[in-house]
């Protein structure tokens, strides 16, 4: 190894030790229960002046079913337009003009909603939470309206991407029975046909404060936060609890194909393969295994079928966060005048050399260091701990594990990777989808 990358591994060392040293500890946070069954985690963080809360209501697409498919998303919209005491659009108005800002998301498992804020507006933010949690205002025009703006987002966001396009098709085939087969936007059809009744009931079950996890970290006091969360939430009702997924996807037996029709200028690929759930023992092997695959210009797919030789335009790897097994994805794109049969073979060439020969500890090293500094720095910011929290306790079971997860990614070895590539990266195990121009005969 050269002086100058000796010294640099040197550099990045020392910085994650300094990180190290200044971050949170799991004692540093604290939780409670309100009566209702809401959970609350509390994180003090006083080195500015501003805070943050993170509410994950645990439903997703996974929790939708044929008829009410992209009711979750459909919510995500619907929380921000009026409830009993704020009408429609009043909570980015008041929040804005308290100094604050927010977002949300929605996937297949969680729906999230963001709240960043001047700590001393700390008691409007619970007021404002309290009554779009407690007293949604399901008004006929606004469900209508916002029915319309999903409807042009699913149809505009298919037209539009040839990666969504895709995804969704290469779903619906590599998951039979799982709820995760469908994508969250929902069908168009379902989207049309939502009754009243529908989204009332989904409101009921999935918006109760049983049902959620709220995180609260930045420039607040323990004592405080209690005291707001038995005014403003500990009021609204409990509810039955949702009824559990239970659905598992049935083994794959064999290699699923399919092509998709469309006009482009060159092939898109989308291979998958079933990968476990995000809690499993084997997350932070196969988490690093798609750094190792595609994370940068130097990773394995990039600089061989992209930089070498040429022939993708585009290649990346992706495994998301997921309540039950999932899938890994691979997207690439041909460049102009390479046949998806090319770029398809080199995939698997490169994949090979990971299942036969392993990869190097310098190779692994590496990864391992940008996964730790990005780990840290993301640590550094009361928004990055909230999020992280979140996803701990719903992912892994508990906000504790967040702590362990610097040394689950050190423990991770050559072997390690190889045996994930041999485990989950068989032709068996995987679904592939191409998006071409198809000549009519």
């Amino acid at each position: 190894m050269t002086r100058t990358k000796l010294t640099m591994m040197a550099l990045i060392l020392i910085f994650i030790t300094t990180l190290i040293s200044a971050q949170t500890k799991v004692e540093d946070i604290q939780t409670f229960t309100l009566k209702n069954g809401m959970k609350f985690i509390v994180l003090e963080d006083h080195s500015i002046p501003n805070a943050n809360m993170f509410i994950f209501f645990k439903v997703g697409s996974r929790n939708e079913y044929p008829g009410i498919t992209g009711l979750s998303h459909f919510f995500e919209h619907m929380m921000f337009n009026g409830a009993k005491k704020y009408g429609p659009k009043m909570f980015d108005r008041v929040m804005e003009a308290a100094g604050g800002a927010n977002n949300a998301y929605t996937n297949e498992n969680v729906t999230v909603y963001t709240d960043f804020f001047p700590s001393s507006t700390l008691e409007v933010i619970f007021e404002l939470e309290a009554d779009r949690i407690g007293h949604l205002a399901l008004d006929d025009k606004m469900v209508e309206s916002e029915r319309s703006v999903v409807l042009s987002e699913r149809i505009t966001g298919i037209e539009n991407s040839n990666y969504r396009l895709l995804n969704e098709q290469v779903r619906a085939v590599a998951f039979m029975a799982h709820p995760y087969r469908w994508a969250v936007m929902g069908y168009e059809s379902d989207i049309k046909n939502w009754k009243k009744s529908d989204l009332q009931r989904y409101y009921d079950i999935y918006y109760a404060p049983n049902n959620a996890l709220v995180v609260i970290t930045g420039d607040v006091k323990l004592e405080n936060i209690k005291a707001l969360a038995q005014t403003y939430f500990e009021p609204i009702p409990s509810r039955e609890p949702p009824r559990p997924i239970h659905t598992l996807e049935p083994e794959q037996l064999g290699e699923k194909r399919l092509v998709v029709n469309k006009d482009v200028s060159s092939p898109n690929l989308l291979i998958v393969y079933h990968v476990p759930e995000t809690g499993s023992k084997d997350y932070y092997a196969l988490d690093i295994l798609n750094a190792i695959l595609s994370d940068g210009r130097s990773s394995r797919l990039y600089h061989s079928l992209v930089n070498e030789k040429q022939l993708a335009l585009r290649i990346s790897s992706y495994m998301p966060l997921a309540l039950d097994p999932t899938l890994f994805y691979i997207s690439a794109v041909c460049t102009r005048g390479v046949d998806e049969e090319t770029l398809e073979k080199a995939i698997y060439q490169e994949i090979g050399k990971i299942i036969n020969e392993g990869v190097s500890e310098r190779e692994l090293q590496k990864v391992k260091n940008r996964k730790l500094v990005n780990f840290y720095r993301i640590m550094e910011r009361i928004d990055g701990k909230a999020n992280f929290i979140g996803i701990y306790e719903i992912y892994f079971g508990s906000y504790k594990k967040l702590f362990n997860a610097p040394e689950e990614y050190k423990k991770v070895t050559t072997d390690d990777i190889k045996a994930a590539a041999v485990k989950y990266f068989k032709k068996s195990n995987r679904t592939v989808g191409i998006l071409k121009k198809i000549e009519e005969k």
